[in-house]
């Protein structure tokens, strides 16, 4: 009499090594890039938050994604939360995993995904930090010419506040995106979606300025189409960015709570306060849903009531 044949749903982990987890972690992230439209940012933290479930797995001797199951998912989390981890991390790790195993039952790697009996850890909606008008002046005003680039560096923070635009969108700007007669930009948001945005005055003017007396030195000979640039001649990088925007905000004080999507979220809060439609700051934000967008709605009601404790006679 042959031997009985053990069932797939008992085999052991060990008895699949081909089906290791990381072995589909490269052409996952090649799925996120070239078929969801994610950018390389995002693909990047999707890498980070696998990489360490995967390494969990290697740990605990887990070598088949056909063993992960429920209680597996549910241990990992676990160790995450023993951790310390913020549940805003953990919730993009959720999200992650999430993606990664409707993945593997899309390629019929696996037959269906335990993640999708998990939730996200209940998060707590934490309003963003907005400058007044009058700091993004003096953040605006703070280059002098005692820095190395003050108009390069002005223009930025102008292009930042004026546009609502992300860092990583203004690296990739390039001239051919600017309009300074029509006073436009264009943005290449998440996703590689196009948006047209305008600019403020204030802006055309910084960006005039930097592109007639700093930029050409800058350039020099070289081929550069990127609108902003380091002293090399190089486009700036997110972290650039951040590093332009954390130097002046420490300048006027303010360094703790500044960063380049500061500059963002003000914007969108004024430009509500300035009586703005939702629908027409969503598509000047480039988010997807209107949920998004309506986080900005809170803060400036925020601001509004503290205003009305601060004035009325019986606040």
């Amino acid at each position: 009499m042959p031997p009985r044949r053990r069932p797939q749903s008992v085999q052991t982990a060990n008895a699949q090594p081909f089906l290791h987890p990381r072995r589909f972690l490269d052409p996952f992230l090649a799925y996120l890039e070239a078929e969801c439209g994610m950018s390389a940012n995002t693909v990047a933290a999707y890498r980070n938050d696998l990489l360490q479930f995967v390494a969990w797995c290697e740990e605990q001797r887990i070598v088949s994604v056909v063993a992960v199951n429920l209680e597996i998912l549910t241990s990992f989390l676990q160790h995450l939360h023993d951790r310390g981890l913020q549940p805003s991390t953990i919730a993009r790790r959720i999200v992650a995993l999430k993606m990664f195993f409707r993945f593997l039952v899309l390629e019929e790697i696996i037959a269906e995904s335990a993640m999708e009996m998990l939730t996200s850890p209940k998060l707590w909606q934490y309003l963003p930090t907005v400058l007044s008008p009058e700091m993004v002046d003096q953040l605006l005003e703070a280059p002098s010419w005692e820095d190395p680039f003050p108009l390069r560096d002005r223009a930025v923070l102008a292009v930042l506040y004026s546009t609502g635009c992300r860092a990583s969108e203004l690296s990739g700007m390039r001239l051919q995106d600017i309009n300074l007669t029509q006073r436009f930009c264009r943005c290449l948001g998440k996703g590689n979606k196009e948006r047209i945005v305008s600019l403020t005055p204030v802006a055309v003017a910084a960006i005039q300025n930097y592109l007639e007396k700093e930029r050409v030195r800058m350039v020099r000979s070289r081929e550069q189409d990127y609108l902003f640039v380091t002293r090399t001649g190089r486009s700036l990088t997110r972290v650039n960015i951040w590093q332009i925007v954390k130097r002046y905000a420490r300048r006027i004080g303010a360094a703790n709570k500044v960063s380049p999507h500061t500059l963002r979220h003000s914007f969108a809060t004024h430009m509500l306060a300035g009586g703005a439609e939702i629908r027409a700051l969503q598509e000047m934000l480039g988010h997807a849903s209107i949920r998004t967008t309506q986080i900005y709605t809170q803060v400036e009601h925020s601001r509004l009531k503290a205003i009305h404790s601060k004035c009325h006679p019986r606040g």
